[in-house]
């Protein structure tokens, strides 16, 4: 009486290593398309936000934060600006905070323009959890790199930062209406004590940190 051959046999190991195969393949195509509604969510709020800036100049002759009709158009609970024709404040301040960029999204919110708690001067979140804010200028005070007012977003990687530079800019972190400040050494918070966009914007020689995401990036964009 023969004896049945024990283990798997080559056909039967070949089979389980294409649905691993298959499996992981899912799993990274997955993660790929993740990856890419992040960018295309981020790229869409930057586009938003600038559209809605617009429409309220447009609407009340006035940026939102530096608005002076404020106060009596909403209330004497929300703050006019003082009509500079600038956003002064940091993107990253503390959201309860009183300066012009805070109000900045208080505005916005009152008009309609911006979803959200029209009571709240909080800075809006990414698809990756970083914030997004507005600033009057970037880059050191000496040599400011992009003038005027900029829109800020935090905590990207690599990846998605300069898929978003591409699609927006010339793809290079420090050139262009778009620049990169790297949060490698400084974190960016709420109610920071340091604006990392008051520094140089990371060199244009090393490019992104991409295919690792080693490095972490703010993006601030010319509006």
């Amino acid at each position: 009486m023969s004896k049945k051959p024990s283990g798997f046999t080559l056909v039967e190991i070949a089979i389980v290593l294409v649905i691993i195969g298959l499996l992981l393949g899912g799993v990274l195509k997955g993660q790929e398309l993740i990856v890419s509604a992040k960018i295309r969510n981020i790229a869409n709020d930057l586009a938003g936000i600038s559209a809605a800036i617009a429409a309220y100049q447009d609407r009340y002759r006035a940026l939102p934060g530096d608005d002076g009709g404020a106060t009596s158009r909403w209330g004497a609970g929300v703050a006019n600006g003082d009509k500079g024709g600038t956003v002064s404040g940091e993107f990253c301040g503390d959201p309860n905070g009183t300066s012009e960029s805070l109000s900045f999204w208080r505005h916005l919110r009152l008009s309609g323009l911006l979803a959200g708690d029209s009571a709240s001067s909080e800075q809006p979140r990414n698809a990756l959890g970083g914030m997004f804010g507005v600033q009057t200028a970037s880059g050191p005070e000496a040599s400011v790199e992009i003038a005027g007012l900029v829109l800020c977003t935090t905590n990207l990687t690599g990846k998605v930062a300069e898929a978003i530079d591409s699609q927006l800019d010339d793809g290079k972190p420090g050139t262009g209406t778009l620049r990169a400040y790297s949060q490698n050494k400084i974190p960016v918070v709420r109610g920071c004590s340091v604006n990392i966009t008051r520094s140089a914007a990371v060199s244009n020689a090393l490019g992104y940190n991409a295919a690792d995401e080693s490095e972490i990036y703010t993006l601030c964009k010319s509006l």
